[in-house]
């Protein structure tokens, strides 16, 4: 009789690599899903909760997502400056048409790692977002991955 042990990985036993995404017309939570598990390195046999053994991820077009349902009028951010009465909100809608829209997929890939650990923010450090088509990680020759062509459900056309 044999018996199988547990592999867990070591830090120093992490490969990384590099993978790029091009988010336009994918929708947002869909793509945000895909990121989070490839950030965490959920998609790995011997993943380790405890490790940080997930991929870079670069996502260029990030302006260019979608929301499905009435989410870009409803979806409502909201924040709290400090003060007393200092509640604020914003729409989805308002952040991809100002001047930061990348946020949006940021903020969805957040809140879908583990919350307030240190573990999580190193992982978010990983993530790289742009607006346009290019980007500066060449040199690492990132692995394109066609998330659109994952399941028709991953886009959306209007």
């Amino acid at each position: 009789m044999t018996t199988k042990t547990t592999v867990s990985l070591k830090p120093a036993d992490v490969e990384k690599k590099w993978i790029l995404i091009d988010a336009q017309d994918a929708v947002v939570g869909r793509l945000a899903t895909f990121i989070a598990m490839r950030l965490r390195g959920k998609h790995r046999p011997d993943y380790t909760p405890n490790v940080d053994c997930g991929d870079y991820v670069v996502v260029i077009n990030a302006d260019k997502v979608k929301l499905t349902g009435r989410k870009l009028e409803q979806k409502t951010y909201y924040w709290h400056t400090g003060h007393p009465g200092g509640i604020k909100e914003r729409t989805a809608g308002n952040i991809l048409a100002g001047k930061f829209p990348e946020r949006v997929l940021e903020k969805a890939v957040e809140r879908m790692l583990p919350k307030e650990s240190p573990l999580a923010r190193r992982q978010m450090t990983h993530l790289r977002i742009y607006n346009s088509a290019e980007h500066p990680h060449e040199a690492q020759n990132p692995q394109v991955i066609a998330f659109a062509g994952l399941n028709s459900k991953n886009t959306r056309s209007a």
